[in-house]
């Protein structure tokens, strides 16, 4: 009788002891659980009000306005009408800072609700642990024998393990064919000797391709020429041709041809003319790529499905559609190869153009925040399309076009993308420099001038960059910086002297 009291007597003890030892942490267990219940609450409104707003962003597609819609009707039917193309533009713009304040309003909300989730954080688990009573072990006879039957168990199951590894391991090497070349043919054309030879070869000259103009904004990406025999004045249309598809990118010329890619979600296009009569000399459309989307995309009709500008190498000409066909063409209209690099996903839709070096395609895929495999750089062989390399970028959406400049001894790409400025090697695509100074949407592209890197920041300034630095530059390699007449859409131009812009108002600046 007297043992069978005590032990419930025990127990009491034991509680009135824990009881009494939790006591003086009350207060505190209170205040934390009491933030712990203001922040969950505080988060939930956050959450809740950015999920209203972005449902609401969604529903109101501003390319679907109705009065944007009947504007362009009125455009098709009048499309010389001065009237409507001021409002179709002034509506954009308003559309253009909406979507601003909502990535702004979507930036603040973010880290309110990060802040809300750290104090929830910050208050439930001290609360919790100061309430949890601590746990006491209870011995156990038998655990000696579990421990010793644990560890043959143990035992064999490695041995088991590590039989069948052998024996797979064992049936791959037999079953192994090796890769290296079994005869000097096959060695010579692995390290691309014969045909490769050849067209390495056959690869145009600088001059070649100053002398034309192969990409958006020419050679150098700087919207330069060194053709003086053009009279503006006296100059007339010599021919005019229509385009069978529609597309926003820009003519690029090679000899005497003219190539510009058209197109929408039924059939994307490449069309060739003959710079001397305007005369098409053949279209092609460009299907049964290999990794395109079974789906098509939905493309924003704002930007279309060719925006960006194709890119010549002189020996065959490179488009790219907005689902991420890319395709080579050589000159007389044939398929050369082609290849699907991935749907681009941007808000407003892909636009930012080709880029071509000797032997080398350059594509910049800058997307929205958070799209699957992210912002990439990537390089192809011109002639086959193979893959030369691929880096990562820590940026966002970009509407900017990449240049290939030669400065500091090196060949450098440039390209502009929410945040930064970025310089990467020709070669393999390793980084060498970075500058973070941009904000806004990134439309205008950059130029090379003066031995600077010029960029227009939509923020808000015109700056000029040192390209011989390495790593972060932002503050160390700034050579000048103007906040005056910057351009939020056009990209600036160069005589190596002085540097011009063009504002969306249309005025004209020039800076030294």
């Amino acid at each position: 009788m007297t043992n069978s009291n005590a032990k419930p007597q025990r127990r009491e003890d034991a509680k009135e002891a824990s009881s009494s030892a939790f006591a003086p942490l009350r207060p505190c267990v209170s205040s934390l659980s009491r933030a712990a219940w203001i922040a969950a609450a505080f988060s939930l409104l956050v959450g809740g009000y950015m999920l209203y707003q972005h449902a609401l962003a969604s529903e109101r597609d501003p390319w679907k306005s109705p009065q944007l819609l009947a504007l362009k009707e009125k455009l098709r039917a009048t499309p010389t009408d001065e009237t409507i193309k001021t409002e179709i533009r002034r509506l954009d713009l308003e559309f253009r800072r909406r979507y601003k304040r909502r990535l702004a309003l979507d930036a603040a909300g973010g880290w309110l609700l990060v802040g809300g989730i750290a104090v929830l954080l910050l208050g439930a688990k001290p609360s919790a642990k100061l309430q949890t009573l601590p746990w006491r072990p209870k011995l156990r006879p038998d655990a000696a024998n579990e421990a010793r039957q644990f560890s043959t168990q143990a035992r064999w199951s490695v041995a088991v393990v590590g039989a069948v590894a052998s024996l797979g391991l064992l049936a791959l090497a037999l079953a192994a064919t090796s890769p290296l070349p079994k005869s000097a043919t096959e060695l010579d054309k692995l390290l691309g000797k014969g045909g490769d030879s050849e067209a390495a070869a056959s690869i145009p000259s600088p001059a070649e391709f100053q002398a034309n103009w192969p990409r958006f904004r020419g050679a150098n990406g700087g919207a330069t020429t060194n053709e003086l025999g053009f009279d503006a004045k006296s100059a007339s249309v010599i021919w005019k041709t229509p385009i069978p598809a529609p597309g926003f990118n820009s003519p690029i010329v090679w000899s005497n041809r003219v190539f510009i890619s058209g197109g929408d979600a039924a059939k994307r296009e490449v069309f060739c003319f003959d710079t001397a009569d305007g005369k098409l000399l053949w279209q092609r459309a460009i299907e049964n790529v290999p990794g395109s989307p079974g789906e098509q995309p939905e493309i924003p009709e704002a930007t279309g499905w060719a925006a960006p500008t194709m890119a010549t190498d002189g020996r065959r000409a490179f488009a790219l559609f907005a689902n991420g066909d890319l395709a080579a063409l050589n000159f007389d209209g044939s398929t050369a190869w082609a290849r699907n690099v991935g749907v681009p996903k941007n808000s407003f839709g892909h636009a930012t153009s080709l880029a071509v070096a000797p032997g080398k395609l350059i594509v910049q895929l800058d997307q929205d925040e958070g799209a699957p495999g992210g912002s990439k750089l990537l390089a192809f062989e011109c002639a086959t399309g193979r893959q030369l390399w691929q880096r990562s970028k820590p940026t966002h959406a970009s509407w900017a076009s990449p240049i290939i400049v030669e400065a500091a001894g090196k060949s450098q790409i440039i390209t502009l993308a929410l945040p930064m400025v970025m310089s990467h090697a020709l070669g393999d695509g390793s980084e060498l420099w970075r500058a973070e100074l941009l904000g806004g949407e990134i439309t205008p592209s950059p130029i090379f001038a003066g031995s600077l890197v010029i960029v227009v920041n939509p923020s808000g300034s015109l700056v000029g960059i040192r390209p011989d630095g390495a790593g972060d530059v932002s503050k160390s390699h700034i050579a000048w910086t103007e906040e005056e007449n910057v351009p939020d859409v056009t990209s600036p131009v160069s005589d190596g002297e002085l540097v011009f812009t063009v504002t969306s108002m249309g005025g004209l600046a020039a800076f030294d």
